[in-house]
């Protein structure tokens, strides 16, 4: 037997991906950039055992389906020239499959627990390429703070790289939990495809997305905050309201997530750093600073609906434990 494990930070996606191309290889629509975030983590262990007659994956203590993961690792054994079948073991330290990204941690955690298992040799960039297979937000979550993933025409160009930017120290992401982080009810991947497929207003969507990484990377570089802020803010709408206007509807927002967005602008009507960013799920994210994050965090709890609110910093990249 041979096994790691490794730990990863979901990332929130602060220009969205939303939608790929068709294919196995999981390429992005269009380019994205993140924020990795250190109080949303998974640890993941894969244990390659030639008893086994098929994967094995335990997930936050349940037994669950193998399959996706399954399929994953065959990469990884193709890279291994090896058909030995794996245990994994993966804990999320916050809601999984609600909106939060727990994905894009997990197989960021299972790409690199099991290259380690397997004794595979790989690099940072290539590690990357092969989380995006498992899940295209993963491959921002192999690093740390502000992340870029490249859409690429092939399979070779589609990797995430960090950014450096003197935001970094200043930012944190409020996260405010609404319904208890319950299970949604559209998954991400198959949520994309029906918006592509029916939404009229999609191609808008993808149109506004070059524009939108191009101004972010300039915030980040200059350290403009509001300039950032604002482009985050507006990103997120507008893929949501490519969604809702897919046939039939898309629709993650709960009664809790309007009033968050009230709540956000009022924040900063008030002269406080918020502004909003949802991902496929009813959760509101707030982008703030450290001078702001409590005021922000105790604003949002106060909100009928919300169940939970935490303060996260930027979080490392994804790192074996042992």
């Amino acid at each position: 037997m041979s096994a790691a494990t490794a730990r990863a930070c979901a990332n929130i996606a602060l220009v969205k991906y939303w939608g790929k191309r068709p294919g196995v290889l999981n390429l992005p629509a269009a380019g994205s950039i993140s924020l990795t975030l250190g109080a949303l983590v998974t640890e993941t262990t894969v244990t390659f055992d030639s008893k086994l007659e098929r994967d094995e994956l335990s997930l936050d203590g349940e037994r669950a389906d193998a399959r996706r993961t399954s399929e994953f690792l065959d990469l990884v054994r193709d890279l291994a020239k090896t058909h030995t079948r794996a245990r994994i073991v993966t804990h999320n330290k916050f809601p999984t499959a609600s909106g939060l990204a727990s994905s894009a941690s997990g197989f960021a955690a299972l790409a690199l627990a099991a290259t380690r298992a397997a004794g595979v040799a790989i690099q940072p960039r290539a590690l990357t390429r092969l989380a995006r297979r498992g899940s295209g937000s993963a491959a921002r979550s192999i690093y740390g703070g502000f992340v870029r993933m490249h859409a690429g025409d092939r399979d070779e160009d589609a990797y995430a790289e960090p950014i450096t930017s003197p935001l970094l120290d200043r930012v944190r992401m409020v996260i405010a939990i609404v319904g208890g982080g319950v299970a949604k009810s559209h998954g991400s991947r198959d949520a994309m495809e029906h918006v592509a497929a029916t939404s009229p207003l999609y191609a808008g969507w993808l149109a506004a997305v070059p524009p939108d990484l191009r101004t972010v990377e300039a915030a980040l570089a200059s350290g403009k905050l509001e300039k950032l802020g604002a482009v985050v803010e507006a990103n997120a709408l507008a893929m949501h309201a490519s969604a809702i206007a897919a046939r039939p509807a898309v629709i993650y927002w709960q009664p809790a997530t309007l009033a968050l967005l009230a709540a956000v602008r009022t924040l900063r009507g008030n002269g406080r750093a918020a502004w909003a960013t949802i991902d496929a799920g009813p959760h509101v994210k707030v982008l703030t600073t450290v001078d702001d994050a409590d005021h922000v965090a105790r604003a949002l709890a106060g909100v009928e609906g919300v169940t939970a609110t935490t303060v996260s910093a930027p979080g490392e990249g994804a790192e074996l434990v042992h």
